[in-house]
């Protein structure tokens, strides 16, 4: 997680990885925990790490209850301070499926683009790409300017995948937190992972072609 706005979109896709089976390496940026006590009133400490992930994952976007974390298995999320960069995901030799950025801050994304890695988060991605593995980037931010745009555009040569956080309205969305499902899905997508977020278009039924 950056620092952008966004922290539902991040919740869901949370929620989805560890439905799925999914192990988790988590990295949650020192501007992205600014960004969680705005929007959900929760603080997240490296010392209580588990405690706050839980309090935070059991709230919808919609501030209601979510229970699906209320047995969240203790070894499926492994908690990374932003600022170790000698964690497990700064070398390439540790195992990993890809990586997700979510949200990414268009500073997050300058940062990754140049190469900086001024921190873990950063360091990870860089090592997601010379790795060659799959690396997504849900940047939430508008309007984008041409700066932003170029760096979105060497990450997409670099082999990454930009997944703009915007929700679609042909799901059947009736609550905020079916359109940020939307985008929490088209993020998994991105990754490979199997998910129910959303409802697929299926094409026209008069006659039209069914897509995935």
């Amino acid at each position: 997680m950056s620092g952008a706005s966004g922290t539902p979109y991040a919740a869901a896709v949370l929620r989805a990885l560890l439905a799925a089976g999914e192990s988790v390496d988590l990295v949650v940026s020192r501007a992205s925990r600014l960004t969680l006590l705005d929007e959900t009133g929760i603080a997240y400490r490296d010392a209580h790490w588990r405690d706050d992930l839980r309090a935070w994952l059991s709230r919808g976007a919609d501030g209601k209850p979510d229970t699906f974390v209320t047995d969240m298995d203790a070894d499926a999320v492994r908690h990374w301070s932003p600022g170790d960069l000698a964690a497990g995901p700064s070398s390439g030799s540790y195992p990993a499926k890809g990586m997700l950025i979510v949200p990414a801050s268009t500073a997050c994304v300058a940062g990754v683009a140049l190469g900086l890695s001024k921190d873990l988060l950063q360091r990870a991605a860089s090592v997601t790409l010379k790795e060659r593995r799959p690396l997504v980037v849900a940047v939430r931010e508008t309007p984008l300017n041409g700066q932003t745009l170029r760096h979105l555009v060497t990450l997409d040569d670099a082999g990454a995948s930009v997944v703009p956080a915007s929700p679609a309205f042909y799901a059947g969305a009736t609550h905020i937190q079916d359109l940020v499902d939307f985008v929490a899905g088209r993020v998994l997508d991105a990754a490979g992972v199997g998910h129910r977020l959303y409802r697929r278009w299926e094409g026209d039924l008069g006659g039209g072609s069914r897509t995935a």
